[in-house]
């Protein structure tokens, strides 16, 4: 599908130089002199890199659509992670990195969300919430209220959060898989 350059919002998945790059910040630029241009920070989907693109607004972009699949995680070593698609039971396996800082939250039987591009898996997206366990934390002070004081906390999975002093070691909590941060009790 084609859109105008100045179009271009972050997020877009776009076709760019033989590549597919992801839009990270775009800033609306009107020179003195010529016309305005779209100043676009693009990262390259499948090797990270970055590349700073002036789009004007008579330039026709590629924006690619990514195709969503459900997934059920499986398992996983120290490189790959391994998925099965659960309306033809077929497994799938990808690099670590595609599921970014956010795999330490998986889950034996989580159900996922993978982007793919013409049957290549391009990358996980995980539930916006996971629910796990307290492995360590202080004891609950006496006295001690609420009032925006937090204390550190390990989870079960390695993760370190800050928690609310009435969570104690043994507790479910429900945690934010995007900013790595505590949401509630469980």
């Amino acid at each position: 599908m084609k859109v105008n350059g100045n179009a271009i919002k972050p997020g877009y998945i776009i076709e760019h130089n033989g590549g597919l790059w992801r839009a990270v910040r775009t800033e609306h630029t009107q020179p003195g002199k010529g016309g305005a241009y779209l100043q676009v920070e693009l990262k390259n989907i499948r090797d990270g890199s970055k590349l700073n693109e002036r789009f004007r607004a008579a330039e026709a972009v590629e924006r690619v659509q990514l195709e969503l699949r459900p997934f059920q995680y499986l398992y996983g070593d120290d490189d790959n992670l391994t998925f099965m698609n659960t309306e033809n039971y077929e497994q799938i396996e990808i690099k670590r990195e595609l599921a970014g800082e956010q795999s330490v939250f998986l889950q034996d039987g989580m159900m996922v969300e993978i982007a793919v591009y013409e049957d290549e898996p391009l990358s996980v997206q995980m539930p916006q919430k996971v629910i796990l366990e307290v492995a360590e934390t202080e004891p609950v002070m006496k006295g001690q209220t609420a009032a925006n004081s937090y204390k550190p906390a390990i989870l079960a999975n390695g993760v370190r959060v800050s928690v609310p002093p009435f969570v104690g070691t043994g507790d479910k909590v429900v945690v934010n898989t995007e900013t790595f941060e505590y949401m509630e009790r469980a």
